[in-house]
């Protein structure tokens, strides 16, 4: 594409392109305009400027680069003065132009799901407790750890001081106590002489320590029988606390803490189209298996009869439909949403997105290789953690036989030139360029046609021609007749 200065904008002026096809016969003039106080239809360039108006579309013109179905077009561009038809097309070039720029507002927003990933919900006026105690190993499991420690140490020391006392009270109402220094007498159990006495047996009797100076006798059947439910009872314990400790231990909780997504999501055009888009990294070299991304937009609406809905859950396509939303978790991947006719930001132009209110979650789960359990990272963004028209730097580089991710540039984004209107207004725009285009060069066929119409129209009007000049017919002719 040839490149002109960049025209004043003092006055209106448009820019006339006439596109013509290799090997066409016909060519196709463009206006596009240059208004005075509207948005620049421009891109700076250090060799004066590129037309920016519909650029989106310009691969299909064969401007912008060669397309595979169509060879790269030469275009002549003249700036002329056409007040009337800068003033026609004036408002929708401004909404494909990017429009100035205006500062973040700041919003006060309650977030539904920290960036950390915990839910800012609470339960409140929960008055069936009891089904808390119904579930009484996830109840300990979720609980915080001084709590949790704090459990574990009371579940122990109760049930020894528990038994310890029963075996005091044994000893004391067999007289025991009373019969110390009795060599003939056979107590329960030997050289308890106390309560203390009482709760270091239960201790080594719960934990099968066995020191040898206390033992139970076979004169005490009471004592044989607690014996028994103490070490069963004992073993319960131990099963369950344990098994509370160590699941809370080995919970993946704190391996989601190792996959990081990008601080912002930014909006930017993708093979012509606008697409919303969120980075999402590993930082350890145990990967995640079976990993798998889904993302919801929080937003709260009302029905048609009036109902008003808070925190309204709506999916956003992140390739469920094409796989895409499977991931192979090595490097850093940007996870893209497609606005399309199925996208809740069909409609929403960059003016209209920055007034709305809503909140992104984007969840991440998995299995973690290492131990095999399922894993879940969450974060969110909100509207002012979602750029438009900025794309995501680059963190993959290639070195000496291995790949190597630069981890500082994960959350980095760079502006990109994007289209402030709508995805809905870009597509129909796209269709009526389309559209043009089709009505307004004719192909290489409809011309081989007209080329074989004219021949044969020239051939009959030949024969003809002879015919009136006296020329016999052939042979063959006078012999089928």
């Amino acid at each position: 594409m040839q490149r002109v200065e960049k025209p004043s904008l003092d006055t209106s002026a448009s820019v006339e392109l006439a596109i013509t096809e290799p090997g066409a016969q016909a060519n196709f003039t463009a206006k596009l305009l240059l208004v005075s106080g509207s948005p620049p239809c421009y891109l700076p360039s250090t060799q004066g400027f590129l037309l920016y108006c519909y650029w989106p579309w310009m691969p299909h013109l064969g401007l912008l680069g060669e397309s595979p179905s169509r060879p790269r077009a030469a275009a002549a561009a003249r700036a002329v003065t056409s007040p009337a038809a800068a003033a026609a097309m004036a408002q929708e070039n401004a909404a494909f132009s990017p429009g100035p720029e205006e500062p973040p507002r700041r919003r006060g927003r309650q977030r539904y799901v920290e960036k950390d990933g915990r839910c800012n919900v609470q339960q409140g006026n929960v008055r069936e407790t009891y089904r808390y105690l119904t579930d009484l190993f996830t109840t300990l499991v979720d609980l915080q750890w001084r709590l949790s420690l704090l459990f574990f140490v009371l579940a122990y020391a109760l049930t020894w001081l528990f038994f310890g006392a029963i075996w005091w009270l044994i000893a004391y109402g067999r007289g025991d106590l009373e019969h110390l220094e009795d060599t003939a007498w056979t107590p329960c159990v030997n050289n308890l002489n106390g309560f203390v006495a009482a709760f270091l047996f239960s201790i080594e009797t719960e934990t099968t320590i066995g020191y040898g100076h206390r033992v139970i006798t076979d004169q005490c059947p009471e004592g044989i029988v607690l014996l028994l439910l103490q070490a069963i009872l004992g073993s319960m314990v131990n099963a369950f606390m344990v098994g509370c400790m160590f699941v809370k231990i080995s919970q993946p909780n704190k391996r989601a803490a190792t996959l990081v997504f990008s601080s912002h999501a930014v909006v930017s055009l993708r093979d012509g189209r606008l697409c919303l888009m969120f980075r999402v990294g590993d930082l350890r070299s145990s990967h995640i298996v079976e990993a798998s991304i889904r993302a919801k937009l929080i937003r709260s609406r009302q029905t048609l009869e009036g109902e008003f809905i808070p925190l309204h859950q709506t999916d956003l396509s992140v390739g469920f439909d094409t796989g895409d939303d499977r991931l192979f978790l090595v490097s850093p991947l940007v996870i893209s949403h497609e606005i399309d006719a199925a996208s809740p930001f069909w409609e929403a132009s960059r003016r209209a997105l920055e007034r709305d209110d809503f909140e992104i979650v984007v969840i991440l789960e998995g299995m973690v290789e290492a131990t095999g359990m399922t894993c879940q990272a969450r974060s969110s963004y909100l509207v002012d953690e979602v750029l438009w028209g900025h794309r995501f730097t680059s963190v993959l580089t290639l070195e000496d036989g291995f790949y190597e991710v630069d981890y500082a540039s994960f959350h980095q984004t760079f502006e990109v030139p994007t289209p402030s209107c709508s995805a809905r207004e870009l597509a129909e725009a796209a269709a009526r360029l389309d559209a043009h285009l089709y009505w307004s060069i004719p192909s290489r066929l409809d011309e081989k046609v007209e080329e074989e119409g004219a021949g044969e129209g020239a051939g009959e009007g030949a024969g003809a021609d002879k015919e009136q000049n006296g020329c016999l017919p052939p042979p063959e002719s006078e012999s089928k007749v």
